[in-house]
């Protein structure tokens, strides 16, 4: 079974861990019997542990390696399909799939919008003070992007729901992806 509360609280560990030490990612994670609270309470907790025991820049680093794959394999697929049948960005982006999927293209930019928050841990949380959480939702682009063009990709996060916005926005950057091997 899914369960969504396990997968975050393990990638959160894991990543704190790694940029800081053990005792600073059981503290955010597990400490002051968060294990016992709903998952709104519990993720409001963690960010502001987050937000107090590390700069903005090193949240960010954090919670990019704190995507859980979600439905990844399913999106991977979708992307290759549009590699393939597209000969330059223009076209990648133009397809009726990849407008579903909120894929556009402004001033010769990809960008990725939701109209609804794809997070399955949010889903009872109604608003964020800050975007700190929403921070995964990059490294989850990265991660599949970078996958399916093979090669790097660098993730802006513009607008999240869970803010007050009115979609969640992110800026895609493909560099280095060669059109012309499709």
């Amino acid at each position: 079974m899914f369960d969504i509360r396990k997968i975050q609280e393990t990638v959160i560990f894991n990543a704190i861990e790694e940029f800081a030490n053990t005792r600073l990612a059981e503290k955010i994670v597990y400490g002051d019997n968060k294990t016992e609270v709903k998952d709104p309470e519990w993720v409001k907790s963690v960010m502001s542990e987050l937000e107090n025991n590390f700069d903005d820049p090193m949240v960010e680093k954090i919670r990019m390696k704190c995507q859980c794959g979600y439905e990844m394999d399913e999106k991977i697929e979708l992307l290759n399909v549009l590699i393939r049948s597209s000969s330059n960005i223009r076209e990648f982006a133009d397809n009726d799939m990849a407008k579903a999927a909120g894929l556009f293209l402004k001033n010769d930019k990809l960008f990725l919008k939701f109209k609804s928050c794809p997070c399955p841990i949010l889903k009872d949380v109604e608003k964020l003070k800050t975007d700190t959480w929403c921070k995964c939702t990059m490294g989850y682009t990265k991660t599949l992007f970078e996958k399916a063009f093979e090669c790097n990709v660098d993730v802006e996060l513009i607008k999240s729901i869970k803010t007050g916005d009115d979609g969640c926005l992110q800026r895609i950057n493909i560099s280095g992806f060669d059109w012309s091997r499709n």
